[in-house]
C-alpha cells in the first residue's frame, strides 16, 4: 500500500450521493474479498453519541429521533465510510416487565451502559417439557418467567390442544382471565413499539444514505445465536450449562439440536420475506478462555458450523462476531465456503486472524478500544498503519473497532484513526 496525504482530497468536492456510491462501493469490495481503493472503515457510536450531543444516555435511549440527528452529526464530523447508532431500543422491555436486561433510566442510573441480567431462566428439570414440545414450554412456562407483563399465559391450555379443531375452542373463555387479558394486551402494545423501531430504522439508514454514508452489508438482518450459546445465554445461564455438561450432556446435545433446527428455519424464512439475507450471529462462549478444545468440538463447533453453512445454503450471508479470543480456534474456520462470512474478531490476534482466514473471508476489526480510549495519537496512527498495511493486504478487510462500538473513546483520537485509516489504508 502507499501512503498519501491527499485522501481527504479525493472526497472534497464531491456530492453526497456521489460519496455514498463511492463508500458503498468500497464496503462491498471489501465484503465479496476484493481490494478496494483503500480499507473502508466503518465507525458504530452508541452510548458515545449522547456524550457528543451532551446529554444523557436515558434520553437518547428514550428519543429514537434525537439519536438519528446525533448520529448524523457524528459522521459528518469524523467522515467514515459507514456509521451506525443505537442498535436495540427499552419500549419493549419497559412493557413487557423484562427481566433479563436493564437499560439507562430502566434498572439504571440515566447515563449507565445497557446491562443484561443472566439467571437460570430455564431450569434443569425444564429439558424433558423442553425437547416434547419447545413452543408450548417457552410459551406457557419461559414467558412468564422472563416478562412480569407475560405470567398470565401460564393459565393458557396445552398449545397443541388448538389441533382440536372447532372443538379446542371452549377454551377461548381462558382468554376472558385477567391475567391472560393483560398478557395479550402487553404484547399488543409490545408490538406496536417494535413496528416504530423498525420503521425508524428504515428511517435512520435512509437519512444516512442521503448524507452520503455507506448501508451496511447486514443492516436489517436477522438476529440469531449459536445453539450452544442459545441453550446458555437466555436460558440455562452460564453455570446451569457447565453442569449440564456434565450431568445431562444427551438432553443438552439434543436441545441443541432442537434449537439448530427451529432457528434456521426461522431465519431462512423471515430473510426470505424481507427481503435481506443477512443475519448477525454475536457468539458469547465458544471462545479459547470459555470452553475446552475437546467441549467445544462436541458441544459447540458442529452445531455451530451446521448453522453457518444451511444458512450460506440459502444465499444468507452471517456476520459473526467472534466475541473473545479464538487464536486456538481459528483453524476451525477454514471449514466455511471461502467469501461466504463476514466476520468481526474481538481479542484475538488480528495478524494471526490475517494470517489464517486473509482468503476465507472479509474480516473486520483491528482497533482496540483501549487505545482510543487512553492512547496518544502517535500510538493511534502507528497501530492503525500496521493493520491497515498487515491486516488489509489485499483487501477483505473493514477497519473498526474490535467490539465494534466507540462508547468511552476520546474524539479527538477517533480523528486521528479515521484519517490514519484514510492515509494509509490506500491501496
Amino acid at each position: 500500500m502507499a501512503e498519501t496525504s491527499t485522501a481527504a482530497m479525493r472526497e472534497a468536492g464531491k456530492s453526497a450521493e456521489q460519496l455514498r456510491a463511492q463508500r458503498q462501493k468500497r464496503v462491498s469490495d471489501a465484503t465479496e474479498m476484493r481490494q478496494p481503493d483503500r480499507v473502508p472503515i466503518s465507525l458504530s457510536f452508541g452510548n458515545l453519541l449522547a456524550d457528543l450531543e451532551g446529554i444523557t444516555r436515558q434520553e437518547l435511549y428514550n428519543n429514537p429521533q434525537k439519536a438519528r440527528i446525533a448520529l448524523g452529526k457524528a459522521a459528518l464530523r469524523f467522515q467514515p465510510d459507514m456509521a451506525g447508532g443505537m442498535f436495540m431500543y427499552p419500549g419493549l422491555s419497559q412493557v413487557l416487565g423484562d427481566h433479563m436486561t436493564k437499560w439507562p433510566g430502566y434498572g439504571l442510573g440515566e447515563n449507565d451502559s445497557f446491562q443484561y441480567h443472566e439467571a437460570e431462566y430455564m431450569k434443569a428439570e425444564d429439558y424433558d417439557a423442553f425437547l416434547a414440545d419447545p413452543a408450548d414450554w417457552a410459551i406457557r412456562t419461559y414467558l412468564p418467567r422472563v416478562f412480569s407483563e407475560l405470567e398470565g399465559l401460564a393459565q393458557l391450555p396445552h398449545l397443541a390442544m388448538a389441533s382440536l379443531g372447532y372443538f379446542a375452542l371452549g377454551n377461548l373463555r381462558d382468554f376472558l382471565r385477567p391475567a391472560v387479558a393483560r398478557a395479550f394486551h402487553a404484547l399488543f402494545h409490545a408490538a406496536q413499539i417494535q413496528a416504530m423501531w423498525s420503521e425508524e430504522i428504515i428511517e435512520t439508514a435512509k437519512y444516512m444514505a442521503e448524507l452520503g454514508f455507506a448501508t451496511s452489508p447486514i443492516g436489517g438482518g436477522e438476529l440469531m445465536a449459536a445453539p450452544f450459546d442459545f441453550m446458555s445465554d437466555t436460558l440455562r445461564g452460564m453455570r446451569g450449562i457447565f453442569l449440564d455438561m456434565r450431568r445431562c450432556p444427551a438432553k443438552l446435545l439434543a436441545a441443541e439440536e432442537k434449537v439448530l433446527q427451529f432457528q434456521t428455519e426461522n431465519a431462512i424464512a423471515r430473510c426470505k420475506a424481507s427481503g435481506r439475507y443477512a443475519v448477525g450471529i454475536p457468539l458469547h462462549r465458544g471462545s479459547d478462555g470459555f470452553i475446552s478444545l475437546p467441549a467445544f468440538e462436541k458441544f459447540y463447533w458442529p452445531q455451530l458450523k451446521s448453522m453457518l453453512l444451511a444458512l450460506i445454503d440459502a444465499g444468507i450471508r452471517p456476520f459473526v462476531f467472534w466475541e473473545g479470543v479464538w487464536d486456538q480456534r481459528l483453524h476451525y474456520l477454514t471449514e466455511l465456503p471461502k467469501g461466504k462470512v463476514l466476520s468481526l474478531f474481538h481479542a484475538s490476534n488480528i495478524f494471526k486472524v490475517k494470517e489464517v482466514l486473509g482468503d476465507f473471508m472479509c474480516i473486520m476489526g483491528g482497533m482496540p478500544i483501549s487505545l482510543l480510549a487512553g492512547g496518544t495519537p502517535e500510538e493511534v496512527r502507528e497501530r492503525t498503519k500496521k493493520v491497515c498495511q498487515v491486516v488489509g493486504k489485499g483487501g477483505g478487510f473493514i477497519m473498526t473497532t474490535e467490539i465494534g462500538e466507540l462508547e468511552g473513546c476520546n474524539p479527538d483520537l477517533i480523528q486521528v484513526w479515521v484519517d490514519a485509516t484514510k492515509e494509509f489504508g490506500v491501496y
